[in-house]
């Protein structure tokens, strides 16, 4: 897996402004670390297409999740 690594974090989709077929309000996606995108305010995460992209970081908000969720994830991948 070679997105995932101590640094990763969640984030819940608030908006998809001109992305309505890439994300989902509401849902739960997994930022990619990223320097580069974070300097420009832009998270990447794997979208609905299954492929990583760059996407503004106010589409999402930070959220923890309990551990066994963040297991649920890691099966699912």
């Amino acid at each position: 897996m070679p997105h995932r690594n101590a640094r990763s974090r969640f984030l819940i989709c608030v908006r998809n402004d001109g992305y309505s077929a890439s994300l989902e309000p509401r849902k739960v996606y997994e930022a990619i670390p990223d320097q580069a995108a974070e300097a420009r305010h832009h998270v990447r995460v794997v979208d609905e297409s299954g492929e990583d992209y760059l996407y503004p970081e106010d589409f999402f908000v930070p959220i923890e999740l309990p551990r066994e969720a963040v297991r649920a994830f890691a099966r699912a991948s």
